[in-house]
């Protein structure tokens, strides 16, 4: 990422890149909602981030003024993919009527019932992990462990090779990290992308399998068949949505436990805990700042907004509300009320969230039974993602319990 200008006043100048944000962005939020709840930026075209849960639910569900065919905030004009009919990763960058019917096929795959299945799975794969590792008495928890879970589910979904993993976060870095501030670099990289699943599509084509790109091919809108732009671009979603979010949730949960010995015990100990365990997770960590497009004139908490102006929608900043939640930068294990918005709000909340879900605690319990007592080796070290998915990149800590 090239160099860039330090922000002095967040109001005027937000940048969701400023290394203070990347390493700490409540203190940005919490200065926000006080000061001024809607704060603007020049920095990627005219942007507005509103920072209380009440605007950004407005702007969640008003599907006439603000259109989602720009999930990612670049610094430079939408490519023409992006806002053809659909966008570039349907149907998160979608709006109705096309959204709809998109949405509701994709559903079935995303069952309660389907995603269960994943279960025994993802267990055997999280073992398979802590075993590469546990004998060391130490890990970098986000390199070792909680990037490999929902990249090899994703890569097993969409029928890829799992050699090509690596392939697979490297181009989750350029597109999420590098495309916003240098569209140039990146494109290669998302041209590569889109090749691969391309050549998956046409490989499902000839020889069907029991996979996402199968589904896809067999799936159909009100009685017509998806063409070939419109699988690509779920399988990009599929790939984009499903991968770092869920990485950085487990990243920062596991996190958290390092550094709070107390909650940690009590996961070991009550295991019935976790359910809603997992949902405060959630909350007090969501990762996902989604974005949108204004496309007709219109207020928001008395700031004038016009068409062509972009908007970050920073879910974590709503679930970290104090309007919305008690103690809101507290982690409460066993909160009982907590309606977040870490899958988002609105038409496009996260069609995935059983899959994160299922993920995010089976990564936990099973990291737990086997290191049932861990810290952070230096805080210092730690890393964290940029852009408009938050989550650890280095988390190095050391076992203080294990059972082998």
């Amino acid at each position: 990422m090239s160099a860039r200008e330090p922000v002095t006043d967040w109001e005027t100048d937000f940048d969701h890149f400023d290394p203070t944000y990347v390493a700490n962005p409540y203190p940005v939020w919490d200065e926000l909602r006080e000061k001024c709840p809607v704060a603007h930026s020049e920095r990627f075209g005219s942007m507005w981030v509103p920072t209380r849960q009440a605007e950004i639910h407005q702007v969640a569900y008003d599907t006439d003024h603000f259109s989602s065919r720009g999930a990612v905030v670049i610094n430079a004009p939408f490519p023409p993919e992006m806002i053809q009919e659909g966008g570039f990763a349907p149907p998160i960058t979608s709006d109705p009527p096309f959204h709809t019917g998109f949405r509701q096929m994709l559903l079935p795959a995303f069952s309660p019932k389907r995603i269960a299945e994943w279960d025994p799975l993802l267990r055997t794969m999280a073992n398979e992990l802590i075993d590469d590792f546990i004998d060391d008495k130490q890990c970098d928890v986000a390199k070792q462990y909680s990037k490999h879970i929902p990249v090899t589910v994703i890569a097993l979904m969409v029928g890829a090779s799992p050699d090509d993993r690596a392939q697979f976060t490297e181009w989750i870095h350029y597109t999420l990290e590098v495309m916003p501030t240098d569209p140039e670099t990146a494109m290669p990289h998302l041209l590569g992308m889109s090749q691969y699943l391309f050549n998956l599509v046409e490989a499902r084509r000839k020889e069907p399998e029991d996979d996402l790109v199968t589904y896809l091919l067999n799936a159909d809108i009100d009685g017509e068949p998806l063409d070939s732009m419109q699988i690509l671009g779920a399988m990009m979603l599929l790939v984009v949505a499903g991968i770092d979010t869920t990485w950085s949730s487990i990243g920062a949960s596991i996190w958290h436990l390092a550094q709070n010995p107390d909650d940690l015990s009590r996961l070991v100990n009550e295991p019935d805990l976790m359910v809603t365990a997992v949902e405060e997770f959630l909350r007090a960590y969501a990762p996902v700042t989604m974005a949108r497009e204004v496309v007709k004139d219109v207020e928001l908490a008395g700031c004038p907004l016009k068409a062509g102006d972009r908007l970050l929608l920073p879910f974590p900043s709503a679930n970290r509300d104090p309007e919305a939640f008690p103690d809101p930068d507290k982690v409460v294990l066993d909160r009982k009320v907590n309606r977040h918005h870490a899958f988002g709000a609105g038409i496009h909340r996260c069609l995935g969230s059983n899959l994160a879900r299922l993920e995010l605690r089976i990564a936990i319990e099973e990291f737990i039974r086997r290191i049932p007592e861990f810290h952070l080796a230096d805080p210092k070290t730690v890393t964290w993602s940029s852009g408009q998915v938050r989550g650890p990149r280095s988390l190095p800590i050391v076992f203080d319990k294990i059972n082998a």
